[in-house]
Parts: structure tokens; C-alpha cells; sequence
């Protein structure tokens, strides 16, 4: 347990420290933006592969990744009839409410979690994998059929996923794994120094996004939905994970903590993005991120503690 909030204490501190240079704004007007384009593009697809390239295939494609799966798609579907039918939202709407409910931020806190609390990148790869790959694309491909606006083709959904660096490091990472083949050191080398510097500016631009947060500052009457969303994300999710994995695949020790904990992080910033897009349910993404994004780190200190 010592070891666990050990590992949060590093990462609030890397957190806190970002929050002070951006509010300083020591780096620039451009600071965040250039350290999330470094580790979406660069750091972390090497990260991923570096981790990824030495991990047992079979341990990622197995109750883990069913346990992420169900669980997001149980906890989406659930707040989705909540929306829709009790509080009587449109369709496109009740969607993008459960995509903040249930898309958890895999990368940008994901990762440093996994590595500095559970420690191993490869924790979070099914939750990645399974996002990256199925999940959003899901969402997105129903919020096409359902707007007039946007329309994808199969086309250009394959090309979505297969252009996403993430899923591109991740894939190679797997299939050097799978295939055993022992990449040279000389390559290896400057993969795992690139992938070093993910973590911290991960951490970094996350503190920076901190700095001016109001959530429900102007949420109006979207705030049932706002809090709903955030407590299915922080509560709800992780105990659906918690539930099948316990009981119904008796994952114990540190594969349930780890399929717990990855269950109860805060709401993807993408899904901002997303609502943007689409012009849907912008204010419930915006606030559920902030409040999700605040309170994910003592959460889960709490689900930590409470798995001792």
C-alpha cells in the first residue's frame, strides 16, 4: 500500500508542478500545446511500444480487456437509458452525455498511472487498445447516423483508427511481442529514451489544464447530467469492474486492483473535442472533464485503499 501512495505522490507532484509553470507561464502561451502534440505523436507511441514489445500477449487479450469492455459498454448503456429516457434528451445528446461517463483518459493520466501506481505500462494497454480501436469509433459511427452534418465512410473509419500513433505504436509493440523477435539494443535504445519523456510532460500539460478550472460555472440546467456522468465515471465504472472481475472471471490481487483503478480514471479530454464536432452536449463534456479530471487522483487513492 505504501508503494501505491508512493506512486500518487509522484504523480501529484509532477501535476502541481505543471499547474505552477502554467500559471506562471514559464514555458509560454504554447507550453501545453506542444507537450500534448510531443506525447501524442512521439513520446507515448514509443512508450507504448518499448512496453508493449516485452509484454505476454495472451495477459493483455484475456480477462483484463473483457473486464475494460464490459464494463465501459455497461456503464455507457446505462447512463444512456437514464438520459434518454428519463430526462427526455435527444439522441445525439443522450450519446455524447454516456461518452462522458464512460470514456476514461487512457493516455495523458492513464499511462503515468499504470507506470508510476501499478507499475507497468501494459496495465493500461487493454483500456487503450480497446478505446482507441472500438470504443470511440463506436460512438462516433452512431453520432454520424444519427446528425446530419457528418457522414463516415467505411473507408475513412478504418483510416481513423489505423492513423492513430497510439494504436500504431501499440500494434508494433504487439506484434514484436507475439512474434518473439528480439529487436537490436541499438534500435531499442533511442525508442526508450524518446518514450522516457512521455510520462513527465504527459503530467506537465495535465497540471498546465488545471490552472482557471470552473466546472459548473455555467452548466445551467445541465447540471444533473454533469454529476450523474461524473459519478457513473468515478463510481459506477470502476464498481461494474470491480463486480465482474471479482466475481464472475475471480481476478484477485494486483490484476483486479489494476482493472479497478483503470476503470476510475477521469473522463477523456477528446470527448470535448468530439461534442465540439458534433455540436451536441458541449457543456456536460466540458464540466464532467474538469470535475472528473479534479477529483480522479483521490478517488483513486480511495479505491486503493479500499482493495488493501
Amino acid at each position: 500500500m505504501l508503494g501505491v501512495l508512493a506512486g500518487f505522490f509522484v504523480v501529484w507532484c509532477i501535476i502541481l508542478v505543471g499547474m505552477f509553470v502554467g500559471r506562471r507561464g514559464i514555458l509560454g502561451e504554447n507550453a501545453r500545446s506542444v507537450l500534448s502534440a510531443l506525447t501524442f505523436f512521439v513520446a507515448s507511441p514509443a512508450l507504448l511500444f518499448d512496453t508493449l514489445s516485452k509484454a505476454k500477449v495472451h495477459d493483455i487479450f484475456a480477462a483484463p480487456l473483457l473486464v475494460t469492455a464490459v464494463g465501459a459498454i455497461a456503464t455507457a448503456a446505462l447512463f444512456f437509458g437514464i438520459v434518454r429516457f428519463l430526462l427526455k434528451r435527444s439522441v445525439p445528446e443522450s450519446l455524447m452525455s454516456s461518452m462522458s461517463a464512460s470514456l476514461a483518459n487512457s493516455a495523458n493520466l492513464g499511462i503515468p498511472i499504470a507506470v508510476y501506481v501499478l507499475g507497468d505500462a501494459s496495465y493500461v494497454a487493454p483500456l487503450l487498445i480497446f478505446q482507441l480501436a472500438f470504443f470511440t469509433p463506436m460512438f462516433l459511427m452512431v453520432l454520424d447516423a444519427t446528425t446530419s452534418k457528418h457522414r463516415t465512410t467505411p473507408l475513412s473509419f478504418l483510416l481513423m483508427i489505423l492513423r492513430n500513433p497510439m494504436i500504431v505504436g501499440s500494434g508494433l509493440g504487439l506484434t514484436v511481442a507475439a512474434t518473439g523477435w528480439q529487436v537490436p539494443p541499438l534500435v531499442m535504445e533511442p525508442i526508450h529514451l524518446i518514450g522516457g519523456a512521455a510520462i513527465p510532460a504527459m503530467l506537465l500539460a495535465f497540471g498546465m489544464s488545471l490552472n482557471g478550472s470552473r466546472p459548473l460555472h455555467a452548466s445551467a440546467g445541465r447540471r444533473i447530467e454533469t454529476l450523474l456522468a461524473s459519478g457513473f465515471k468515478l463510481i459506477v465504472h470502476p464498481l461494474l469492474a470491480y463486480l465482474l472481475a471479482r466475481f464472475a472471471l475471480q481476478l484477485a490481487d494486483q490484476a483486479l486492483f489494476a482493472v479497478v483503478v483503470t476503470s476510475a480514471l477521469p473522463t477523456a479530454q477528446n470527448v470535448f473535442v468530439i461534442a465540439n464536432r458534433y455540436q451536441t452536449g458541449l457543456t456536460v463534456a466540458k464540466d464532467t472533464i474538469l470535475i472528473t479530471t479534479v477529483v480522479a487522483v483521490p478517488a483513486m487513492i480511495g479505491v486503493a485503499l479500499l482493495l488493501a
